[in-house]
């Protein structure tokens, strides 16, 4: 599944590359995204455990740019923030270096900066209305990490974890929605997003806690202008 993620959005990058000479702005479609979503740390070895997911916001920019005259085809891809995290308890022996000695509980709240990259199809338009969906991957670095710990009875607020989260993550893209036209030139757009990350978020050499994937399930928001 990797390998084709990563083959399709090679793709989908080589294909926009071939194109770009006959891209004018008419091809090129700009807009707005903001996206409530849930998001999931999701441990898979012993010895840490979610108990609670987090309520996060991704927003950013949103650029297709058109592989036919029609629209049906695009390279997708933007700039985005994205906030998410979760709640994790670790075993004692398990966890940051300082927390150690007893069972940790981490509220923990990420910020990356990410980049998507993904094939985006889309009907033609019947009453306005005109269906899309798009598969790719993203890429997603970390700008800030805080974490709220509770050892036995002491509390530590707003830890800063940065430099015990991986400096990369990547993952599966998927998306599908409406889009619907509001005007001459504006057009909403609605949909359901799934991110599926691939990368230990928390460095294993720093948590010993096995691997640590960041999922998130999202409502797609968004405007072209």
């Amino acid at each position: 599944m990797r390998k084709a993620v990563w083959i399709l959005a090679l793709l989908g990058i080589g294909m926009a590359a071939k194109a770009q000479q006959r891209f004018s702005m008419d091809r090129v479609r700009l807009g707005f995204k903001l996206d409530p979503a849930i998001s999931i740390l999701n441990p898979q070895d012993a010895g840490a455990n979610r108990t609670g997911t987090r309520l996060g916001l991704s927003y950013g920019l949103m650029v297709d740019f058109l592989l036919n005259d029609e629209g049906n085809y695009a390279f997708a891809t933007g700039l985005q923030i994205s906030m998410g995290g979760s709640t994790l308890k670790y075993d004692a022996g398990k966890g940051l270096d300082r927390f150690k000695t007893n069972p940790t509980e981490y509220v923990m709240k990420l910020q990356h900066i990410e980049i998507p990259a993904s094939i985006k199809l889309k009907t033609t338009a019947y009453n306005g209305i005109a269906f899309w969906g798009q598969f790719g991957t993203y890429l997603g670095f970390p700008i800030r990490g805080r974490a709220n710990v509770t050892s036995l009875d002491q509390r530590y607020e707003k830890e800063n974890i940065l430099s015990s989260i991986s400096k990369i993550n990547a993952g599966l893209l998927l998306g599908a929605g409406i889009e619907y036209p509001l005007g001459e030139r504006l057009t909403a757009l609605i949909g359901l997003g799934y991110q599926n990350g691939f990368v230990d978020v928390t460095r294993n050499s720093r948590w010993d806690d096995g691997k640590v994937n960041l999922n998130g399930f999202a409502l797609r928001l968004g405007m072209y202008f």
